[in-house]
């Protein structure tokens, strides 16, 4: 049995449980602590595993972290912090102060029981949202100014500024700003935007398009996860209070792009597109990747017509039989 043992906040989720499955493969121990919003059968396959161990417990309690430890584990060597109110709809929807005690007070909450029980590295999921636009188009980098345009990057935002006045603390923070993901996963989401056209082309053979010109980055959840491994696995003073975007120069689309990309597995699609301002994410922007290249030698592995080829075979094959049901979404106000 791995004396390397991880704690996953948020395990049962889209990202939490492809890395659980990941982790367990690579012979970690792995701790889940989830409250299950969305139902726990991604997690059901790893039950009888003896490197897996699952506590449904809340983030926003006091001692959630600290009393989902086993007795006869050692301490975790890392704690991977997703849990939180993904996504600029869910945050809305759950209005200001709910978002920020789950998003911002828990991060705090959790990060300090993961210092007191000697966690020696705090790996923090965040996004690329907090960029909000690229000025004149140019590609962000780690060093672009921040410019919020949700509530769900201003909680994601004032995460980061409190983990990284904490770079000096014996538990080393690492902040990844994530792409928009896409692909199957143990909890597979149908509310991120290629997943949701393959599901919207496949059920209704019709695409409704927003912000058409709108530009977006990209990246597949495996790649994700095997970026949050080599930060696990990084020599501590690469990572330590180190933000990082995953994802790839390559994913950088704008949404046309993705529309021909699905249209090519689905040419009978129709295609309508209309003009939408709303009070929400407003992205339109290209991401650099160079930083994850150059200090961990990332780079990605899949793009998104793999994606979108494995999310039709699934919805072809049945292997997903009711993708409209709200355990596949984080909220249910879906702006395109």
């Amino acid at each position: 049995m791995s004396d390397r043992h991880v704690l996953i906040t948020g395990g049962a989720g889209y990202i939490g449980s492809l890395l659980t499955s990941e982790l367990l493969r690579l012979n970690y121990r792995v701790t889940v602590l989830d409250s299950l919003l969305f139902g726990g059968e991604s997690l059901v396959s790893f039950l009888h595993h003896p490197n897996f161990h699952f506590v449904k417990a809340d983030v926003t309690e006091k001692r959630a972290v600290k009393d989902a430890l086993k007795g006869d584990w050692p301490k975790p060597d890392a704690l991977i912090h997703l849990a939180a109110i993904v996504g600029f709809p869910a945050c809305q929807a759950v209005g200001r102060q709910v978002a920020w005690r789950y998003n911002v007070e828990a991060t705090k909450m959790v990060f300090g029981q993961a210092a007191d029980l000697g966690v020696e590295r705090f790996v923090f999921a965040s996004t690329y949202s907090n960029y909000g636009l690229s000025e004149e188009g140019r590609p962000v980098t780690e060093e672009s100014p921040l410019n919020p345009q949700s509530l769900y990057a201003e909680t994601k935002i004032a995460a980061e500024e409190f983990l990284l006045s904490q770079k000096d603390a014996s538990c080393a923070p690492l902040l990844f700003r994530f792409a928009t993901l896409y692909g199957l996963s143990p909890r597979t989401r149908f509310d991120l935007i290629v997943n949701q056209f393959v599901l919207e082309a496949f059920l209704k053979r019709a695409l409704i398009i927003y912000q058409r010109g709108y530009s977006r980055s990209f990246v597949h959840i495996r790649d994700v996860a095997r970026g949050v491994i080599m930060g696990l696995e990084a020599e501590q003073p690469k990572i330590r209070g180190q933000v990082f975007n995953l994802g790839t120069d390559n994913g950088n689309y704008s949404k046309d792009d993705i529309v021909r990309l699905v249209l090519k597995r689905m040419p009978e699609t129709t295609v309508e597109y209309k003009d939408l301002t709303f009070g929400g994410d407003m992205r339109d922007i290209t991401v650099s990747f160079a930083k994850i290249k150059s200090v961990l030698g990332f780079e990605t592995t899949l793009d998104v017509d793999d994606g979108i080829r494995e999310v039709l075979f699934a919805l072809k094959t049945g292997l997903i039989q009711t993708p409209t049901e709200a355990r596949y979404r984080n909220a249910q106000f879906i702006v395109q």
